[in-house]
């Protein structure tokens, strides 16, 4: 059979006819694997050759992709030699200050999980609803109910904006349905106010299954905040920006089209206090940012309709 030049590489093997994939888009579904846990701590790569005709791609964009994990602390061993080894503390590379920025949803819980093993644990938490602060609780809890952890004493304190304000976003993208703008507003209220509840629920709770000292308090902002900052044990800081995006929503079963950021895929950036002066800044800095929100223009929040 003769093959088509344009089929045809440079080694006369025949190329995959699909679009083929950047070393990037080869490094994010091999990351994908590892912190899936499809690939675990220790284990081989498969080889370079075996990665090339799976993505479809030519051995030197699996080799970038391959630096690009190593650089990340997620591979040891890469060469043109023997397969890459996934790195055995993939915890560390995770979570640590040289981890690269991940979505809210999949970087923030271990994070939190690693600040509930200081005896006096203190997060403080800037965003707009909570969602995603609530359900990264819940791996330290996950734990603490495990026997894993056991902190002595707990601190929250969350700013969130005020109901009384018009919101920024989420808002139609029809700026003169003034009826559909309050619709969205009251389903934001009922997911800030849902979301802070079971927070303030889940984590009361260890008072009496645990014996923790817990104290949650919340605070409304008279505006709607463009970021979202968690500062954890007064150590770290991570910060991600509200990117707006259209989308729809069904409400009373129609649809309405509007202008929202959804919080738990933002990407999140790490700073650690100690890991540099930009870093050490950066963290301090976020403490008086927050603390003088909290202690100016913040006001009462009742987490009620």
């Amino acid at each position: 059979m003769v093959v088509e030049p344009k089929h045809a590489s440079v080694n006369g093997r025949k190329r995959s006819q699909r679009p083929q994939k950047s070393h990037r888009e080869v490094a994010d579904e091999l990351r994908a694997r590892i912190t899936s846990g499809e690939l675990r701590p220790g284990q081989r790569m498969p080889t370079q050759a075996r990665l090339a005709d799976e993505f479809g791609v030519e051995r030197g964009a699996v080799r970038q992709a391959l630096r690009i994990l190593q650089s990340e602390h997620l591979l040891t061993n890469v060469s043109k030699g023997a397969p890459a080894t996934v790195a055995p503390d993939l915890g560390k590379a995770l979570t640590g200050p040289g981890a690269p920025p991940q979505p809210t949803m999949v970087a923030l819980a271990p994070r939190i999980a690693a600040a509930f093993a200081a005896p006096h644990v203190e997060i403080d938490a800037l965003c707009l609803t909570a969602v995603s602060l609530t359900l990264a609780i819940g791996e330290p809890l996950r734990q603490i109910h495990a026997g894993q952890l056991k902190p002595a004493k707990v601190d929250v304190r969350v700013l969130l904006p005020s109901r009384d304000i018009s919101l920024a976003f989420p808002t139609p993208v029809d700026a003169t349905a003034d009826a559909a703008d309050e619709q969205l507003r009251l389903r934001w209220l009922a997911q800030r106010n849902a979301q802070g509840q079971v927070l303030r629920h889940n984590l009361q709770a260890l008072r009496s299954t645990h014996g923790i000292d817990v104290r949650i308090s919340f605070r409304a902002l008279p505006f709607t905040p463009p970021v979202k900052l968690y500062l954890l044990n007064s150590t770290e800081a991570l910060f991600a920006y509200y990117t707006l995006a259209r989308s729809e929503v069904e409400i009373d079963h129609q649809q309405l089209e509007m202008y929202d950021a959804p919080g738990i895929q933002s990407t999140l950036f790490a700073f650690e206090q100690g890991a540099g002066l930009r870093d050490t800044t950066f963290v301090e800095q976020s403490h008086v940012w927050f603390n003088a929100l909290w202690e100016t223009i913040s006001s009462e929040l009742v987490l009620t309709s």
